[in-house]
């Protein structure tokens, strides 16, 4: 898209939303998924990423095994047809999660280590042999290291002195000695939710040797069956559990952090000086990072290139530094988990919910990743638990959905959708995570449109760069040190909270100041330069400043480099006060004088309530009590619509200005001049919900670009600016609603279109309300569309425009007026401009409206149909429980209202 067009870019596929496509049991025929893709394509899905899982009970017989030459003919199939259809196909490294397969062999596997003690006295012996006591260990653990500690400090390796049968040849010198044997031994995981051909140990993903092994599966495959290597290779968060060693560790944290691990593990197990713990532990966990990164992301994304595919990765859960880890891959993706509460005005709140785990500070890790290495797609696992299944709207979708926007995502994944054959009864193939975007489920009917708007959205952000304000150094050292109820942390978004508390709460003030941020690590700082003042990331991403929040620990050299940064015209902003400490036991005195040094070059912080901006070299230093005046002192403009206004909003820029995603999430509009940060000749705006744009009214007030918004609860819309050219286009359509509304409450009738079980007649409607009420048993029960009718008059003197609001909506409607298509409402507020629809007079409306499937599901569970027909977990609640849906309650569906009619008046500026 040019930057000077002031219409909207062409929608490549990457811009439209992909899914998760899980094959159960990878029972698929080549019929079956080409109606299954048709129908996606037909919605105006891009791609598809294939997971394959568990089977259906009694189907064992149509299973394919993965990865054999039918299940590669299937994929080739799956490849060919979406190619026809103007698709992409993904597919996971694996089925289930985590990665392993029946060629993992136990060597392969996935690794923990567990500890044996002895105790021995001057002058013994150990009588019993260094083996493994637990039985599930036996055989498969293998001894590491055998260290002895005495009381006075002395440290011994008898590695060496065991012979074949491992006793041991040594005979304890004075004092009392601590005997520790280290085995490496097995965490003993299967693949979760493996589908047939994809069970097995899962790998370990420290070990080269090991990955390299895992993926040479692929490569025969691949090969044997002449088949083309898909899009992109998907890995999900990382769930190896217990997997805390690797078979060559010693030898790695020696090479790494220059000591030897084996001669402090004491202080490893918590024992002793407790300054000394942390450091061994932080030096242990770093070197877990690397080997994750090194072995497992950068092997796997290496291997994914030179077969001309790319890939995408969630690093969340894992014992790794996320950005660097995100930023190994080609395409970083976050994930969601739960539902966030905006406060959306008629925004229905579910009975059966979970708060989201996923804010925007947890968002940000993948954006933040993609963003300072220039990768330019950041994905989402979007939806995951958005409510329980059966229960979701597509009204619910969009809260969610425009937070992924706000966070830096442009490539959204639904989660997911299910290969389901033709002739499978209601409710079809289905897997038990939500949010279910399959032709079987009703929300599919009206989920065109949404699918439209996020084609739209995501159309803008994939064009342009990012322009974000401020660089958040991510503070991976003290967060490392702060947690140390045991050596493994994994950080996974359900306890990042309790990981980072004050990072969270940094970033949060940041926002609600009026900025944005990315988060930076060490490894990309030690990488960053200085462009005319700006802070310029390997990647070629621009920031004004780079802030380190409340930062205790950070290793020398990225302090000089900081510094250094300063020097050639940077603003390096330190709050809460400088770094005092460095990370790890290693060479700690050097490194310590040398932080020291750098310390006293510093200029003296003189108040610790004062927030002081000090010239260094051609920049800044400047020290800040807090956030907001930190961020004052920079001297950068905020964007005040975040501030004022409560707007959320992300901004990027291209070659002639700038462009905005922007979200009222919150449970009030906007209707009023807006503050820029940005300064704009003119400026265009675009609504994603139904493809209309215009140019938009801007002005020059305190200095400041101003546009005029009308946004309401809950509506978000796409804004172009034009630094330096006042571009000519049709004027966007401001309107105001006149004083009086027409309330259309009388004379409703009502018959459905669609519906299981089948109800047929027309009911007329005295009072709009659930068809839940309906003295019709089955309209309780049932899934499905009702057409509501009325008639209505309007003066021979109407006004030229009208606004049609629907009231409350469960869940979707299409809306016809005068037999012409109104548009398809599927969020809140439902309201539609129709005045070239209506005429003075006799007028038709008519409002198709597609509830839930939750009634209908709750009835089969209360007769005992037996549609849960898949192997292992079958399909469980919101909080991973069994049990059935036949308590549920009876989920009101069809046309609540009030509807109205309100004449509009063009807005007088």
């Amino acid at each position: 898209m040019s930057a000077q067009t002031t219409s909207w870019p062409a929608v490549k596929a990457e811009a439209k939303p992909w899914a998760r496509w899980w094959w159960l049991g990878s029972a698929v025929d080549k019929a079956n998924l080409t109606y299954n893709m048709s129908e996606y394509a037909a919605k105006g899905m891009g791609g598809l990423e294939i997971t394959p899982i568990y089977g259906v009970q009694g189907n064992d017989a149509n299973n394919i095994s993965y990865l054999s030459p039918k299940w590669m003919e299937m994929l080739t199939h799956t490849e060919n047809e979406a190619a026809r259809l103007g698709m992409k196909i993904d597919m996971n490294t694996g089925t289930g999660w985590p990665f392993g397969s029946p060629e993992v062999t136990i060597e392969d596997a996935a690794c923990k280590v567990v500890f044996q003690d002895y105790i021995l006295k001057a002058g013994e012996t150990l009588k019993e042999p260094v083996t493994i006591s637990d039985t599930k260990q036996q055989g498969v653990a293998k001894l590491s290291r055998l260290m002895a500690f005495s009381a006075d400090g002395k440290k011994l390796d008898l590695t060496t002195r065991l012979d074949k049968t491992g006793r041991l040849q040594w005979k304890a010198p004075r004092g009392e000695w601590h005997l520790t044997a280290v085995f490496v031994g097995k965490t003993l995981q299967k693949v979760k939710r493996a589908a047939p051909g994809g069970e097995g140990w899962v790998m370990n993903h420290f070990s080269k040797q090991a990955v390299t092994n895992y993926l040479g599966r692929f490569d025969r495959a691949f090969a044997q069956n002449k088949t083309a290597y898909p899009h992109s290779f998907f890995n999900d968060s990382y769930e190896v559990f217990n997997a805390d060693w690797t078979p060559d560790l010693f030898e790695q944290f020696q090479l790494r952090r220059g000591y030897k691990l084996e001669e402090y593990l004491p202080e490893f197990r918590g024992q002793g000086n407790a300054d000394v713990v942390a450091r061994v532990v932080s030096d242990y966990r770093e070197t877990l990072s690397d080997l994750l990164q090194e072995n497992f992301t950068k092997t796997w994304t290496d291997w994914a290139h030179s077969h001309g595919s790319t890939t995408r990765n969630q690093a969340h859960g894992s014992p790794g530094n996320l950005i660097d880890l995100y930023a190994t891959v080609d395409i970083p993706e976050c994930e969601s988990f739960g539902i966030s509460d905006f406060h959306i005005k008629g925004l229905r709140v579910d009975s059966i919910r979970k708060t989201n785990d996923s804010d925007i500070s947890m968002l940000k890790y993948a954006s933040s990743a993609a963003h300072i290495s220039g990768k330019p797609l950041t994905s989402s696992e979007t939806f995951t638990w958005l409510t329980d299944h059966f229960r979701t709207s597509l009204s619910q979708c969009k809260p969610d959905l425009d937070l992924f926007f706000i966070s830096g995502v442009n490539h959204v994944y639904f989660h997911g959708t299910t290969y389901s054959p033709k002739e499978a009864a209601w409710p079809g193939w289905k897997f038990y995570a939500t949010v279910d975007m399959s032709p079987t489920n009703t929300i599919w009917r009206d989920a065109a449109p949404l699918f439209s708007y996020i084609a739209r959205c995501q159309s803008f952000l994939q064009e342009g760069k990012p322009d974000i304000d401020f660089l958040v150094y991510l503070p991976i050292y003290d967060m490392r040190k702060a947690d140390l109820k045991k050596p493994y942390q994994a950080f996974t978004i359900h306890e990042m909270a309790e990981k980072a508390p004050k990072f969270i709460e940094a970033i949060h003030a940041i926002i609600k100041n009026g900025y944005d941020v990315d988060y930076i690590s060490d490894q990309f700082v030690r990488s960053t330069t200085v462009n005319q003042g700006k802070l310029q990331t390997i990647g070629g991403a621009d920031y004004k400043a780079i802030l380190l929040p409340d930062v205790k620990t950070i290793p020398d050299d990225v302090m000089a480099h900081l510094l250094s940064l300063a020097k050639e015209g940077a603003t390096v902003v330190f709050v809460g006060g400088y770094p005092q400490d460095v990370p790890g036991l290693g060479n700690l005195n050097q490194r310590k004088t040398l932080l020291d040094k750098l310390l006293l070059a510093l200029p003296k912080i003189t108040s610790e309530t004062k927030t002081e901006v000090m010239p260094f070299g051609k920049g800044n230093i400047v020290i800040a009590p807090d956030y907001a005046s930190a961020l004052a002192a920079c001297k950068v403009q905020k964007e005040n619509m975040r501030t004022d206004l409560g707007l959320s909003c992300i901004r990027r820029s291209n070659e002639t200005g700038h462009h905005y995603f922007i979200s009222s999430l919150q449970d009030k509009g906007v209707d009023g001049w807006v503050p820029l940060a940005v300064n704009a000749q003119s400026a265009v705006l675009f609504d994603p919900m139904n493809g209309n744009s215009g140019k938009a009214k801007i002005r020059r007030n305190n200095g400041k670009t101003e546009v005029y918004l009308q946004l309401k609860s809950g509506g978000s819309v796409i804004l172009k600016t034009f630094e330096t050219t006042d571009v000519q286009a049709a004027a966007w359509h401001y309107t105001e609603p006149e004083k009086s509304s027409l309330a259309i409450s009388k004379g409703w009738s009502m018959q459905f279109t669609e519906s299981d079980p089948a109800i047929s007649g027309t009911f007329a409607i005295d009072t709009l309300s659930s068809w839940t009420m309906l003295n019709e048993p089955n309209a309780k029960i049932n899934k499905g569309t009702a057409c509501y009718s009325v008639e209505f008059e309007l003066p021979a003197a109407a006004a030229a425009d009208w606004q049609l609001n629907l009231g409350d909506v469960r869940e979707s409607a299409r809306v016809r007026i005068n037999g012409q298509d109104a548009g398809t409402l599927w969020a809140v507020p439902f309201v539609a401009n129709v005045g070239k629809l209506v005429h003075p007079g006799k007028n038709r409306l008519e409002v198709e409206v597609t509830n839930l499937p939750a009634n209908r599901i709750a009835d089969y569970d209360r007769r005992g149909v037996n549609w849960r027909i898949f192997n292992e977990i079958n399909m469980v609640n919101l909080f991973y429980k069994p049990g059935t849906y036949a308590d549920w309650g009876t989920v009101p569906s069809g046309l609540l209202g009030p509807v109205t009619l309100t004449p509009l008046k063009d807005k007088k500026f």
